[in-house]
């Protein structure tokens, strides 16, 4: 399995807006592209930086799936983010595959 994780540093008064807003807006239109299988929202609790840091991982079950999601959507979805909440956060990705 592919996991694809974004990490996002938020700043504390932005937080419970951003958390709520990935949840009931971001997270759904990911989902509804249908490379993923599933997702978690992780807070990161020992996290060296200021503000809320914040990881969405999304499940996909292949690497062909994830790429099929990184060509077609991931830019305009990304970009929809950082029009909603501008300068109120840094986000970077991380790409990670299962061992079993």
């Amino acid at each position: 399995m592919i996991v694809y994780n974004e990490t996002a540093i938020v700043e504390e008064a932005s937080a419970p807006e951003w958390l709520s807003w990935m949840q009931q807006v971001h997270i759904p239109n990911v989902m509804a592209t249908g490379f993923f299988t599933s997702y978690q929202v992780l807070n990161v609790m020992d996290s060296p930086n200021e503000g809320v840091t914040y990881c969405v991982q999304y499940h996909a079950r292949n690497m062909d799936d994830f790429q099929d999601f990184y060509t077609g959507h991931l830019q305009g979805l990304q970009q929809i983010q950082q029009n909603q909440f501008e300068n109120k956060f840094v986000l970077f990705s991380t790409i990670m595959q299962t061992v079993d």
